[in-house]
């Protein structure tokens, strides 16, 4: 595969007020504080310590008092309750922690998570018709519902009462619900809008806490048993790990760190070989979450669930092998389906400026993993991907998208054709009657040509600063990752410190890996040798010159108990004359 061509930018460099405001850390470290909004000795704190925010009560969002007084009324009455959730790993933890917690209540309290392959994402009739024919009185969605309109209005038909809390974007037309919590819809003062759907979920279990403590403060307010939960949810959806969530998914990832989880992480830990005591939210991004997700996307999203609430170390332990055994499965499905939608693509139109794969009903499974497929496809060659699953009457759909083109918005425009859709600028799905297929497509390819047809089309690689080797020693390295250690927990808009160096001489290059996908290098500077990791670059092994320009992260690699410097390179460019 031929690497894809890279812009890098560099931050704008920190003012001279701002960085006297900051002398106490290094000069390379105040600017990384200093791309990420710090401005002073007070902010740094903050973000460093990642405080919780002053006004974080949870009645400050919009319907939480009518959601809670229902609840209340619920519990009192005997009243079964149903939490109605989505299969991802952020409706999994979000179903759980609210089961959890009205439990804790001694509510009649069901969970239910819709099937993937029968019943698709979100309120569906059918459901909320079994739920009523089982007794349920008040159904309380997590992570979904928002544009539920037809689904609500259902449900009021038949008796249901229905309190929404999600995340999503909401539509020009809200739900008639009895209350909806969510901090994007219009009007909420609410300041954090970046809450997962299990961070939305926690406030409503946190407000339900206050009202049992017969508590009105307004400061800020913590279930740490729950915590758990929210840092998994958290940082599984890829939402900013800024403000109010990096708060959240710190204090989570030190109760994990703790081992005072529950007893179906600790086991999931354990299958995925993980140290304990040295979670991050990396592990979670790249091990736990998928593994977690793996259960919606090619059984059914129970396991997970069941793992969750699992109190035996028996049972959970045989859940978390079933978990890692299906991981295994959705990778092996996941790149097949990528393999067929990219030759479809290539052979109609490989200068397309919008991929669009519709994939017959061939392979089982195979839309729980769409989504996973089309963000491959964005990776390789940087276009907004959809991969969609046709059956007999209906086409469901997983996108994934670049910043240049914002995929709810054009989806948005094409409203009049899906029967349901949702989601956000990067990520979205939708469910199209077949025969409106071919209208949407040429809609999609419009809405691209007009959006996108003036713009280079190259990922942007934006680092925090340029480090020349040959002037840092190697104790001022090991400070300054020090340093970077307190940005953690690190995600989406707080990323890892990046940075460049140019000029960087290759002193020796090999392969690594059973295939020889990836490149490892020793490179120098005036005072030391360092080893840098390019992972999937191996292709430079033939081309690589003696001098080069790397893009990359520092860090440590521990090996054997020993603990050295370590470059990870993200991307490599020949020196200035190579």
């Amino acid at each position: 595969m031929t690497l894809l061509e890279k812009r890098w930018e560099i931050y704008p460099k920190i003012t001279p007020e701002i960085s006297q405001a900051l002398s106490s850390y290094s000069e390379i470290f105040r600017q990384v504080l200093y791309n990420r909004g710090v401005d002073n000795q007070e902010s740094a704190y903050a973000f460093i310590k990642a405080l919780p925010p002053q006004n974080s009560s949870p009645y400050q969002l919009l319907d939480m008092d009518k959601a809670v007084e229902r609840i209340w009324r619920a519990i009192q009455g005997h009243e079964k309750i149903a939490v109605y959730g989505d299969y991802d790993a952020d409706g999994v933890t979000a179903t759980a922690l609210l089961r959890q917690a009205l439990g804790e209540l001694k509510a009649d309290v069901q969970p239910y998570i819709p099937s993937r392959f029968e019943e698709g994402y979100g309120l569906n009739d059918e459901a909320l018709s079994e739920l009523y024919g089982r007794g349920i009185k008040l159904v309380i969605t997590v992570d979904c519902g928002i544009r539920a309109i037809k689904e609500v209005i259902h449900a009021n038909e038949i008796g249901l009462d229905i309190i929404i809390t999600d995340h999503h974007q909401p539509g020009s037309e809200l739900p008639p619900a009895l209350a909806i919590i969510n901090p994007k819809q219009k009007g909420d003062p609410y300041p954090e809008k970046n809450l997962a759907g299990v961070g939305v979920a926690y406030k409503l279990a946190c407000a339900l806490d206050q009202k049992r403590a017969c508590s009105n403060s307004q400061a800020y307010f913590s279930r740490p048993d729950l915590l758990d939960l929210v840092a998994i949810g958290t940082v599984a959806d890829i939402v900013p790990l800024t403000g109010e969530n990096r708060n959240l998914v710190k204090e989570g990832l030190a109760i994990i760190n703790s081992l005072n989880l529950r007893q179906g992480l600790r086991s999931l830990i354990g299958v995925s070989n993980l140290d304990p005591r040295k979670i991050t939210a990396g592990n979670i991004g790249y091990t736990l979450a998928p593994r977690l997700n793996a259960a919606g996307r090619i059984d059914s999203a129970s396991l997970a669930l069941s793992l969750l609430l699992e109190t035996n170390p028996n049972e959970s332990g045989k859940q978390a092998q079933l978990l890692n055994s299906l991981n295994s499965q959705r990778q092996d499905l996941s790149k097949k389906i990528q393999i067929m939608a990219e030759e479809m693509i290539l052979a109609e139109d490989p200068e397309a400026l919008i991929f669009f794969a519709a994939l017959d009903d061939c392979e089982p499974n195979a839309m729980g993993v769409v989504g996973l497929s089309a963000s491959d496809l964005l990776k390789k060659y940087y276009r907004p991907s959809i991969i969609a699953y046709r059956n007999e009457e209906y086409t469901r759909a997983s996108c994934r998208s670049i910043p240049e083109f914002n995929i709810i918005e054009a989806l948005d425009e094409c409203a009049d054709l899906f029967e349901k859709h949702g989601g956000h600028a990067a990520a979205a799905g939708f469910t199209i009657h077949n025969n409106k297929l071919l209208e949407l497509k040429n809609r999609l390819n419009e809405i691209a040509r007009r959006e996108l047809i003036d713009q280079e089309l190259v990922p942007t690689l934006k680092a925090d600063a340029e480090i020349n080797l040959n002037q840092i020693s190697e104790e001022s390295i090991h400070h300054l990752l020090a340093e970077l250690e307190t940005l953690q927990p690190t995600g989406q808009k707080n990323p890892m410190a990046r940075f460049i160096s140019r000029n960087v001489k290759v002193e020796d290059a090999k392969l690594l890996g059973k295939e020889g996908k990836h490149l490892r290098m020793e490179i120098s500077g005036a005072y030391s040798t360092y080893r840098a990791i390019a992972f999937q670059q191996s292709e430079w092994f033939q081309k690589i010159p003696p001098l080069v320009d790397l893009f990359y992260i520092l860090e440590y690699n521990e090996f054997g108990g020993k603990k050295t410097i370590q470059f990870n390179v993200i991307d490599i460019k020949p020196a200035d004359g190579y």
